[in-house]
């Protein structure tokens, strides 16, 4: 048992650790903010599933079948994979981290990466980038969650990707969350662009990187900026979709 295990394990017996989901207290298993009946719940993203957006086909698989959550989306990027569905665990993680500044979740959120089949494969050997925060919304939250789960899935591919922050958030839009598919693309125009002193390399493979794929309209309107930019290899992630 290393130091750093040790100690977790003297602090947990003074500190007993609660489910980010249920509140109740987390005594063993694979997560550390998770109990075993909450992690159980986990819906992580497995094949078969939309390559444009990442949410799984359920049932019998069609040929040629089109994603209801993306099928009006004109991609600016090639594919999307993300790790878990947004429901029970999933949620509860994504909003600990994001409303109320749990960062320690941060842990769980790269062992479900590692766990989500081909995730780790997806991201292997390419550049990640995170969409970025409102200097002004950054200075209130005190840090952005892409960039943190940026962070994670370097660590889940054991350092075979790298983080580079290329964009910059130049308006500072109104949350999205109530907006339809429509409304957010408007939102959206024009909202982001290079960040100075950026540079694109041709030959580089880029990945997106943000929380939650819902209408893709984020990820679509920074794509945007990559492309003009002169990203040719240009695919995004998401930890969770919904």
């Amino acid at each position: 048992m290393n130091l750093l295990q040790l100690w977790r394990d003297r602090f947990d017996v003074v500190f007993p650790r609660q489910c980010v989901h249920c509140g109740g207290a987390v005594e063993q298993g694979n997560y550390r903010h998770l109990c075993p009946a909450c992690a159980k719940r986990l819906l992580i993203v497995a094949e078969p599933h939309c390559t444009t957006c990442g949410h799984p086909y359920f049932g019998e698989l069609e040929e040629n079948r089109l994603c209801e959550h993306c099928e009006t989306l004109e991609p600016q990027f090639g594919q999307g994979k993300t790790a878990v569905l947004l429901q029970g665990s999933g949620r509860a993680l994504i909003h600990a981290l994001k409303y109320h500044g749990r960062l320690y979740v941060l842990e769980d959120v790269t062992t479900i990466m590692r766990q989500a089949p081909g995730y780790v494969d997806y991201l292997r050997g390419a550049v990640l980038v995170p969409v970025p925060l409102h200097p002004m919304k950054l200075g209130k939250r005190k840090y952005n969650q892409s960039r943190l789960l940026a962070d994670c899935c370097v660590a889940a591919a054991r350092g075979q990707a790298e983080v580079q922050e290329l964009l910059c958030r130049v308006v500072n839009t109104a949350s999205q969350t109530h907006y339809d598919r429509e409304a957010r693309r408007e939102n959206l125009k024009n909202a982001f662009a290079l960040a100075p002193g950026a540079t694109i390399n041709p030959a580089q493979h880029y990945i997106l990187v943000d929380d939650v794929f819902t209408t893709g309209s984020t990820l679509n309107s920074c794509a945007t900026v990559l492309r003009r930019g002169g990203a040719l290899s240009l695919d995004v992630v998401t930890f969770g979709h919904g």
